[in-house]
């Protein structure tokens, strides 16, 4: 960073890469930019001019729609004049109806519940922070917050609500309502309210003095600890007299994920295994004028190309069957590299993982396509959807290869770079 560049609302300061630990002497970052660690990627800021304002507003009209599109109706299914009208949260209450009380909580729980946990925690954070006023339990909220939003996946849900819009099309007449509308909005406020949140106008980077900064060099060789919540660096001698907790925002401190290893495998095993029944049994049944066959996933996207939908086919069979079995190569071959000790292209490396934890949420479609056709299409024996065992075991699937994602430290990958120097 050049010493000319504008000045900027926070001071700068020194962080560690999350993906590889290097520290930074972080300088001025010219508003609208963003600082990408040299060595993995990574990203280390994104300078937003007014980032409380703009994500206190944001967050507050995502709220406001979020009401909305919960209280309101949001679709309806016309057939042959009779109307079937569902709210957001119908999907999950039929699907517990139906007797899959395991899927039926994992949509309320990532399409309802932690979406609104998001948006009030970061209200409750960013208010204090932007009009000076002290609040019980704000550390805590930020930590809630960070440890939820991953599991927050509206926009998934709304691919999936567009599937299942175009799947139904031949069927009957969609009628989009009220809420329908402002869940739309709600999606386009909740990605400009995490685009233009910085964390660091939030917490403040470390400030060490100069001579305690090396060109080159890592947290841990310098005995420091990075929290992932606050990005405070602590001493590990701090950490040590503290419990390894951050004396900023109370989160516990590691030098690395505890267990990461024997933790990721264990996910990736159990992932492996769960995705043999998912794909040979039957995850839906569609019933129209009283007929109608099980269904699994490979069949479900069989069916969508012979009907013409081959666009739609291939979503299907890109987020539930590509996905999932990538994501877990992916990650078998990084514990093997990480195991072996491989310097072999570690960048590279650091990218595959941050792609395999992005796209892990998008396999969630199919299960939300499952609950929104079981809501929506009720009509008894005229047309009805009922969900099968194979989609629980699919869910299954995608909630153990977020944890074996989730799990995995990168930064294990650069150690490998400093025990070879």
């Amino acid at each position: 960073m050049s010493s000319h560049t504008p000045p900027t609302d926070v001071a700068p300061g020194v962080l560690a890469c999350h993906g590889c630990d290097l520290v930074y002497q972080l300088e001025d970052v010219p508003i609208g930019s963003k600082a990408l660690c040299g060595r993995c990627g990574t990203l280390l800021r994104r300078h937003v001019a007014n980032s409380l304002e703009r994500s206190l507003a944001l967050n507050f009209a995502a709220l406001c729609c979020f009401v909305i599109a919960n209280a309101f109706p949001f679709l309806s299914l016309e057939v042959m004049g009779r109307i079937e009208g569902t709210r957001l949260i119908t999907g999950a209450v039929a699907l517990c109806k139906a007797g899959m009380w395991e899927l039926g909580l994992l949509v309320f729980l990532t399409s309802v519940l932690f979406p609104l946990v998001t948006l009030l925690g970061m209200l409750y954070v960013l208010l204090p922070a932007r009009f000076a006023i002290r609040l019980p339990g704000v550390a805590l909220v930020y930590r809630i917050v960070c440890r939820v939003s991953p599991w927050s996946m509206l926009q998934v849900l709304m691919l999936g609500v567009l599937i299942a819009i175009v799947k139904l099309l031949d069927l009957a007449e969609i009628i989009p309502g009220t809420g329908f509308f402002a869940f739309i909005a709600l999606i386009a406020l909740t990605s400009a309210a995490y685009a233009n949140f910085d964390a660091a106008a939030l917490w403040p980077f470390s400030r060490p003095a100069p001579e305690h900064l090396q060109a080159g060099m890592t947290a841990v060789q310098k005995n420091l600890i990075h929290c992932h919540t606050c990005a405070l660096l602590v001493p590990a001698d701090v950490a040590r007299e503290s419990d390894a907790c951050c004396p900023r925002c109370s989160t516990r401190l590691h030098l690395r994920k505890v267990n990461s290893i024997s933790r990721t495998w264990a996910w990736v095993i159990s992932a492996c295994l769960l995705l043999i029944p998912a794909n040979l049994y039957p995850v839906m049944t569609v019933i129209h004028f009283g007929r109608g066959e099980p269904s699994t996933i490979l069949g479900g996207v069989i069916q969508l190309i012979d009907g013409g939908m081959w666009p739609l086919g291939m979503i299907v069979l890109i987020a539930s069957i590509l996905i999932p079995v990538l994501k877990l190569v992916v990650l078998v071959f990084l514990l093997i590299t990480v195991r072996r000790k491989s310097r072999w292209r570690l960048r590279d490396r650091s990218v595959l993982y941050r792609i395999t934890e992005l796209v892990g949420a998008w396999s969630m479609v199919d299960i939300f396509l499952i609950a929104l056709l079981t809501g929506l299409v009720n009509m008894g024996t005229l047309a009805s959807v009922r969900p099968e065992v194979g989609a629980i075991f699919f869910a299954a699937v995608v909630v153990t290869t977020i944890f074996a994602a989730g799990s995995f430290d990168p930064r294990l990958i650069w150690d490998q770079e400093e025990e070879g120097q």
